[in-house]
């Protein structure tokens, strides 16, 4: 028989006595990813034992050595160094050796979208049933990857069930509980933003309530309605459409900001100066203008929200604005240098954002494209990623202080606010698609922000500036 959770053995009967105890949860975190580690060493640091399942041999056995596998998490690699030792964190690829007799099981595993708003549930499904296999009477399951409304009660419990044989609600409990971090930064994300919980039943949302009190700790937020910390949304449905609400709406916003820069650029205004103009009123909240939108959240999550909501047109053109950005760039580039043909053009940052090491949905891929299209030769530099990691990824790699005739700023490294004419050798023009670079320092070139203006300041039929 497998073995049961070790103090919630009672049916669920007595929620508030099975919380309120002191000694430590056996907690299993499943997605050893860049989201799932922070969150099991978390859990390892607030005194609860700790188990993360994750199907990479390389990721368990780094973690299981106390060595982050993906450098760049702020106070992960010490966490790691100090918890793994005591035993109170350790990995393994095995759910059998993970699930059973867990009080709670902390779900973290990838879903994918693809460019029609079609959610790949591959995955995460292959997770349940595994989870299922192995899921023993008492647990408390959590979902935090990202879904579709309604997947939570839809798909997963029925899924449970059938794998396990146990009924939800009866047997074990079924939460959904949205991340809302961002890699690098994670442990205070966690501290800074509300903790969202919707159970598929009160019982179950007091489990959940209780379990992220025992291990998140909040920041004090007097800007806010209600004091910081675990918040019951009421619902599963609830706590899934907060989270696509949230990032819909910044990509909503930004694809605002895109078409005011577009109109900015015909009638020679600077956004930049108009956004700032506009948000000194507290009722506007206006976001910056891009070369794109990357990342793991805010591509991705509208398409979602799509699919459940195929009617919201303003998020369709949203997404729509914000993914022609790169391309919109290159015209843009086009525009101030002349013909790209046979021009050596190199594009600064191959990460979606300036400090991080991760190209999900950078905008990176789509300029090269467009700028490939264009006839140039395309180079590519992030201080982040050294020349066979580039290559890696299908880039040329260029190096600070070779030349180029053209320049395009598609992350916001902190390097390149640093960097002038002299670092590129023959630059003629910059498009700096995140206003990082200051123009002053390539007094050699024309320099050219998406929404500045440059653009319709040079006369017609004016020759590009030498």
């Amino acid at each position: 028989m497998n073995p049961e959770p070790h103090f919630m053995t009672e049916a669920l009967a007595d929620v508030d006595s099975s919380t309120s105890r002191q000694e430590p949860l056996k907690i299993t975190v499943i997605g050893l990813g860049k989201i799932g580690l922070p969150l099991a060493a978390q859990y390892a640091s607030s005194g609860h034992e700790v188990t993360g399942v994750d199907l990479s041999r390389r990721v368990v056995d780094l973690v299981n050595d106390g060595v982050e596998p993906f450098p760049g998490e702020h106070d992960l690699a010490r966490r790691l160094g100090e918890l793994v030792p005591t035993g109170a964190l350790r990995a393994t690829t095995d759910y059998t050796d993970a699930v059973p007799g867990a009080d709670v099981v902390v779900v973290v595993v990838p879903l994918f979208v693809d460019d029609e708003a079609r959610p790949d549930f591959g995955w995460m499904d292959a997770a349940t049933d595994s989870l299922a296999a192995s899921l023993t009477r008492g647990t408390l399951v959590a979902y935090e990857t990202t879904l579709p409304v309604g997947t939570t009660r839809g798909r997963w419990a029925p899924r449970l069930e059938a794998g396990s044989g146990l009924t939800q609600g009866v047997d074990f409990d079924v939460v959904f509980s949205p991340e809302r971090v961002l890699t690098g930064r994670v442990f205070s994300d966690l501290r800074r933003y509300p903790k969202l919980v919707g159970g598929l039943s009160e019982h179950g949302t007091r489990r959940a309530v209780a379990f992220y009190e025992s291990a998140l700790q909040f920041d004090e937020r007097p800007d806010l309605a209600r004091p910081n910390g675990v918040w019951d949304l009421g619902s599963a449905e609830a706590a899934e459409m907060a989270k696509l609400a949230e990032t819909t709406y910044r990509d909503v916003n930004i694809g605002l900001a895109n078409e005011f820069a577009r109109y900015a650029e015909t009638v020679g205004v600077d956004v930049g100066a108009v956004i700032d103009a506009c948000n000194s009123q507290p009722y506007s909240h206006i976001h910056q203008p891009g070369i794109a939108v990357g990342g793991h959240c805010i591509p991705v999550y509208p398409r979602l929200y799509l699919w459940n909501d195929p009617q919201a047109d303003i998020v369709r053109a949203a997404r729509d604005r914000n993914a022609a950005m790169p391309r919109r760039a290159v015209e843009l580039l086009r525009r101030v240098h002349g013909d790209l043909e046979g021009e050596t053009v190199a594009v600064l940052g191959a990460a979606y954002r300036g400090g991080v090491k991760e190209t999900a949905f950078s905008g990176v891929s789509e300029t090269v494209r467009a700028l490939t299209d264009a006839g140039a030769r395309v180079v590519v530099h992030d201080p982040l990623y050294d020349d066979a990691e580039l290559e890696g990824l299908g880039f040329v790699a260029h190096r600070r202080g070779e030349p180029a005739t053209a320049v395009v700023v598609q992350a916001d490294h902190a390097e390149y606010r640093g960097w002038s004419d002299s670092d590129v050798p023959g630059v003629r023009s910059v498009l700096d698609g995140r206003r990082c670079v200051d123009p002053a320092a390539w007094p050699s070139c024309v320099v050219a922000s998406i929404g500045d203006g440059t653009v319709s300041a040079l006369a017609e039929g004016q020759a590009p500036r030498p």
